[in-house]
């Protein structure tokens, strides 16, 4: 029988397989949408381990805070695809909302947990493999984490007006901290640090960028006396690259990100930040 435009757009923006993938299909269904949708399905689970290598620099983030016992908790997922016409489709968005509510059903807090908890009438891993044959793309669940705290903010950034949100950040602050917790996430957004501050450091990562420093200082023929002094000094620079305190604060940047923080009389406790794809 005789496929009509209109019904493989429509299969298209279903299914989000390709033009040619649908055309078939919709013929050998003759005309019947249903059973098409479950041949390219089939055809995708057939297919899924020569995708398992495919680049997976597209999707989503998705972010929700819920009300706990002791305060608030921020539960965050990165859902990946090869292509962000996939990324962004209506069953897979669909898809990354059925896994946000298995994250939050089952409480877990790891990739790993959150791939063998309910999804549906199964986990959600099958849920990620059912996704991937519908579309016939390597869909990958990405990152997942939860924190607490006494208040939770959410920041989702949207890159593009036709995408999914790209970016998602999480902050954990007292209560004092949450009058500043949304500015603080849109900083987090868009200067990604590392750490909330020094502390946070690994003591083996100073010691490297010190010896690096140092290697680089010498090389300057600077005297062997006053080297430590300028490492120090130049180690400035490595805190504000990496610790959200010590960075310009992005809405005003004479103030550091410390002192907007101190002069709310709360601060910051935990934080997250997803960028989709790395």
């Amino acid at each position: 029988m005789a496929i009509s435009m209109q019904d493989i757009k429509e299969l298209r923006e279903l299914t989000g397989a390709g033009l040619m993938e649908v055309k078939k299909a919709l013929e050998e269904a003759n005309g019947d949408k249903d059973a098409a949708v479950k041949a390219i399905r089939l055809a995708g689970k057939k297919s899924l381990a020569k995708r398992e290598d495919r680049s997976t620099a597209n999707g989503l983030v998705m972010a929700k805070v819920l009300d706990t016992a002791d305060g608030q908790a921020g539960v965050m997922v990165e859902l990946n695809s090869e292509t962000d016409f996939v990324g962004k489709s209506p069953k897979f968005v669909e898809a990354a909302e059925e896994i946000m509510q298995a994250l939050v059903d089952s409480g877990v807090s790891t990739r790993d947990e959150l791939l063998a908890a309910k999804c549906g009438e199964g986990t959600v891993k099958d849920k990620v493999e059912e996704i991937g044959a519908l579309f016939s793309e390597n869909i990958v669940l990405g990152k997942v984490t939860r924190i607490e705290g006494e208040a939770v903010t959410s920041y989702l950034h949207y890159s593009s007006a036709d995408l999914p949100a790209q970016v998602g950040v999480l902050v954990a602050t007292d209560k004092a901290g949450a009058e500043v917790a949304h500015d603080i996430a849109l900083h987090i957004a868009a200067y990604s640090p590392r750490f909330i501050d020094r502390e946070e450091v690994p003591q083996a990562e100073m010691d490297k960028e010190r010896e690096t420093l140092r290697e680089m200082t010498l090389k300057e023929g600077k005297p062997e006396k006053i080297v430590d002094k300028i490492v120090e000094g130049r180690m400035g620079s490595f805190y504000k690259d990496n610790c959200l305190l010590d960075q310009d604060f992005a809405k005003d940047p004479k103030k550091s990100v410390g002192q907007i923080v101190k002069a709310s009389g709360g601060k910051v406790t935990a934080f997250a930040r997803f960028h989709v794809g790395s």
